[in-house]
């Protein structure tokens, strides 16, 4: 898969610490940006040049649609607390990788 400005990046956190710097380089370089959330209600701080999805750690089905389109998936974001077996990374990369 060649990487192309119209294929679709997807980053955790955007908005957030180290998110916002990964969105930058990658809308500076031409590139879709979609972020997930938790928060998609916030003021989207780069104006409309970013698409804003829920980071739902707890519905699949909505991960499922947050990343349809993807070809990149960038995640920063990190649980410290234990969540049972599946964490957050794990459950994203199953998602990501069981629907190509």
């Amino acid at each position: 898969m060649g990487d192309s400005p119209t294929e679709l990046h997807v980053v955790t956190g955007a908005f957030g610490y180290s998110g916002r710097y990964i969105a930058r380089v990658l809308l500076e370089q031409g590139k879709r940006v979609r972020t997930l959330t938790r928060h998609t209600g916030r003021p989207n701080s780069s104006g409309s040049s970013i698409d804003v999805a829920p980071l739902a750690f707890g519905e699949p089905a909505t991960l499922v649609k947050s990343l349809r389109g993807a070809s990149v998936v960038y995640n920063t974001y990190w649980v410290r607390f234990e969540r049972g077996a599946v964490t957050f990374s794990r459950r994203l990369a199953r998602l990501a990788l069981a629907r190509g």
